[in-house]
């Protein structure tokens, strides 16, 4: 049975991958976790992902990253935010700045997923899916 809420899914996957040093992850491919996954590779939380797997049986594999030979990992917290049952939305003017500027806020935006910083860049506003530092 498919979870109701993909990206709260797929942060619990990565989370528990890291809490455990696991090298790589598997989250099912879906249009929003391939725009979270390429957001995470471009702001360098993640290494990079592949997708594997034919027809419905879809899957991301993410590559995490680790800061040194004792494997701590570069993600220190995953948030979700907006939630199905309470959705947070914001304009551009009120766009969160996470931990201070250290830590980013997925946006999902008229223009696609983004990050805060990328959203107030373009002079947009969306929906807060997820904090990461």
């Amino acid at each position: 049975m498919a979870p109701n809420d993909i990206i709260s899914d797929m942060l619990t996957r990565i989370r528990n991958a890291c809490a455990v040093r696991h090298p790589t992850t598997q989250v099912p491919t879906t249009k929003m976790t391939r725009s979270i996954a390429q957001v995470l590779k471009e702001e360098g939380f993640i290494e990079g992902f592949e997708e594997t797997g034919e027809g419905v049986q879809k899957y991301l594999v993410l590559t995490l990253k680790y800061k040194d030979k004792n494997r701590q990992p570069i993600i220190n917290m995953l948030k979700r935010v907006s939630k199905p049952g309470l959705r947070v939305y914001s304009n551009r003017k009120d766009l969160p700045r996470v931990l201070g500027g250290i830590g980013i806020a997925i946006i999902s935006t008229s223009k696609g997923i983004m990050t805060d910083r990328e959203a107030r860049r373009q002079n947009v506003g969306g929906e807060i899916l997820c904090y990461i530092w």
